[in-house]
């Protein structure tokens, strides 16, 4: 039931604009299509904002006090939870200069003040829409627990949570991501690869290695961070599966077809110790039983050969 409240609740809009007349005429025309408002007056109270409450969009004026628009898009984009949130830009600006400005900051669209009401609800529901699919698609690969990222406009836009780890366990902090990493993407994507390409990264202590899949039709490049260690076998599943050593071992040896009393002769220890670590292994992958346990081990296994 709760679920199907939460699949019902109406979009969020973040509108960040320090003009009050135009606060009351979008507030109308959103609350009028059933959408949720949030407000902002500048840029960092904005950032503010989509850190405890995450808008579905943000609709941003350009010229601002303390931080304009543009530099507070560019930093949503810079925050991997934020980045995939939609930026729509509305401001008096017309130069075409500044319609570039806005795009190359990261914004998705451009409107020119006055704002037109049924044409800011038709952007909106085209954005929207557009994000939901891109949010799903983002999903989908998030389950499959590969090392996958998105670059655009030589920033990553995106990455699974395992890319997102191997990348801690690399140490390519941020910095190390300007400074090294991006650059090297950068001109590597100048040359225009083909997909399956690869590309070793330099300059790391860790070795890493990129893997382009493909060029998206958003103009954002999917690549896959290849592990140039490997780990393999109980190591492998307890670094990608967030295991103590102990039950990536019993995990290892159950996924290899053995009983409890097998693996606790293997690992010289009492067969109720190796039920009480599967207690504690089922929650942790998700799953219910030792089958299921195994699936998702011998998954993660054959996935890195």
């Amino acid at each position: 039931m709760s679920g199907d409240k939460a699949s019902m609740r109406n979009d969020v809009v973040l509108v960040v604009d320090d003009s009050p007349n135009a606060l009351s005429l979008i507030n109308d025309a959103l609350e009028g299509a059933g959408l949720d408002i949030l407000v902002a007056l500048e840029g960092r109270q904005a950032l503010t904002i989509c850190q405890r409450i995450r808008p579905d969009i943000i609709l941003m004026d350009a010229v601002m006090p303390v931080m304009d628009g543009f530099e507070t898009c560019r930093a949503l984009k810079a925050d991997p939870h934020l980045a995939a949130i939609p930026v729509v830009f509305m401001t008096g600006l017309t130069d075409t200069d500044d319609i570039v400005r806005g795009l190359d900051s990261g914004g998705v669209d451009y409107l020119i003040k006055p704002i037109n009401p049924n044409e800011l609800l038709a952007r909106i529901r085209v954005h929207l829409n557009n994000a939901r699919q891109t949010s799903s698609v983002h999903s989908a690969l998030d389950s499959t627990g590969q090392h996958l990222l998105t670059v655009g406009e030589g920033q990553i836009r995106w990455a699974t949570p395992r890319a997102y780890a191997l990348l801690h366990r690399a140490e390519v902090t941020e910095a190390v991501q300007a400074e090294c990493l991006l650059p090297q993407i950068r001109s590597w994507l100048e040359h225009h690869p083909s997909e399956q390409d690869r590309m070793r990264l330099r300059d790391l202590d860790y070795p890493l290695t990129l893997k382009l899949i493909g060029y998206q039709s958003s103009g954002e490049v999917l690549m896959q961070l290849i592990d140039g260690r490997k780990p393999t076998g109980a190591e492998l599943l307890k670094l990608e599966l967030e295991l103590t050593e102990r039950e990536a071992e019993v995990l290892f040896w159950l996924a290899n077809g053995k009983t409890n009393r097998e693996i606790a002769e293997i690992l010289e220890i009492s067969p109720r110790t190796i039920n009480k670590h599967l207690e504690q292994i089922f929650p942790k992958l998700g799953v219910e039983n030792r089958t299921a346990a195994a699936g998702v081990a011998l998954r993660l296994i054959a996935s890195h050969e």
